[in-house]
């Protein structure tokens, strides 16, 4: 397994121990997925150090939070760079060697609610998101006679350092009461929704998004 990372390498690294304490073998890529070259350069290393490439997640992804009418140009290019153009490279770079694969090959894109809801204040967030999901469809159907194949996930409000930060005191609780199942979702609701469109159980699951969201869109 490669762990790709573009800043914090100690994280990167804490993840590949975690995998090899587990009996797995994994390194920690560091580039920027928004950066053509590094993200060739990336996945050609992959392949060599680990003899191939059958599955890709495309979870990078950064927010810019702004009223459109206030947001900076270049807050728009780098969003757009990094969570949509990113996918669409690091897609466009492993589906060559997916498509040669013995296994069936899969592409999971982490979206978001926001995606599919929108949401005030984060219209730049939310466009890359939406994008993610016409890609995810549009590859689903370029790949599928290959046997690869290609979903989304939405995740709804995540327990991160993000969104501790942003979500405090009354904006936790107002947040609270949007969600059906009452809990913010954690980390491992949607590593186990990216384990299930990644096994052989969802070998004909293709061009699907899995709302991972506690009821919040439905």
């Amino acid at each position: 397994m490669a762990v790709n990372y573009a800043r914090n390498e100690a994280a990167a690294q804490e993840v590949v121990e975690a995998i090899e304490a587990a009996g797995g073998k994994a390194i920690a890529v560091g580039f920027d997925v928004a950066d053509p070259d590094a993200v060739a350069a990336g996945v050609k290393r992959v392949v060599g150090e680990l003899g191939g490439l059958q599955i890709l997640v495309n979870n990078a992804g950064i927010s810019i939070d702004a009223l459109l009418m206030r947001a900076k140009p270049e807050d728009m290019r780098r969003i757009l760079a990094v969570n949509l153009e990113g996918a669409l490279t690091c897609s466009k770079a492993a589906s060559r060697h997916l498509l040669r694969s013995k296994a069936r090959g899969r592409i999971i894109n982490l979206s978001s609610v926001v995606g599919e809801t929108g949401n005030a204040g984060q219209s730049m967030y939310a466009a890359s998101k939406a994008g993610l999901l016409g890609l995810t469809k549009s590859m689903a159907q370029e790949l599928a006679a290959r046997g690869v194949t290609v979903n989304a996930v939405t995740p709804g409000f995540i327990e991160t350092d993000m969104t501790d930060a942003a979500l405090q005191g009354d904006a936790r609780d107002k947040l609270m009461a949007k969600i059906p199942l009452k809990r913010i979702g954690q980390p491992a609701d949607i590593a186990e929704a990216v384990a299930y469109l990644a096994s052989p159980a969802a070998a004909y699951v293709t061009g699907h998004v899995l709302r991972v969201n506690g009821g919040m869109a439905m």
